[in-house]
């Protein structure tokens, strides 16, 4: 078995990192998380990966260090609490760029539990390509201007 291997401070890592509201109750949640997943793999991993939001307040120094070392800091949030933006600023970071959905593209928030008793739908019927598109769009635009 190969030992596993730790980023640590003065390793090479990703140029820009994402941190992706990845709210699972809502359909802006799930977007933002997809969008930019679709912009690490338009971009390739050198230029960005996404960051442990969970990982910042908790100080997992891997994390602190790549955050520390990232050259640009986006964070991708669906709706207007800006879960992923205030959890990047209260770990002592500040966002090069912040992208809210329900505003920058202007979708509309949609909770996941709406249908229960009902006609509940696959989880993916809640979702929009189109707006998958126009995040990713947004985020790729974000890092490659900064």
């Amino acid at each position: 078995m190969a030992e596993e291997k730790h980023w640590e401070e003065g390793m090479k890592t990703h140029e820009n990192l994402i941190f992706s509201c990845f709210g699972g109750l809502s359909n802006t949640g799930i977007t933002s998380a997809l969008a930019s997943m679709e912009a690490v793999k338009e971009l390739g991993l050198e230029k960005v990966a996404i960051g442990c939001l969970g990982a910042l307040p908790l100080g997992v120094k891997p994390v602190i260090g790549k955050t520390r070392a990232a050259k640009n800091v986006i964070t991708v949030d669906g709706c207007p609490f800006e879960c992923a933006r205030k959890t990047v600023e209260q770990s002592g970071f500040t966002p090069t760029k912040s992208i809210v959905l329900v505003r920058d593209i202007g979708m509309k928030k949609k909770t996941l539990h709406e249908d229960i008793g009902g006609d509940i739908k696959t989880l993916m019927d809640y979702i929009s390509d189109d707006e998958v598109q126009k995040a990713k769009e947004l985020i790729v635009k974000a890092i490659m201007e900064t």
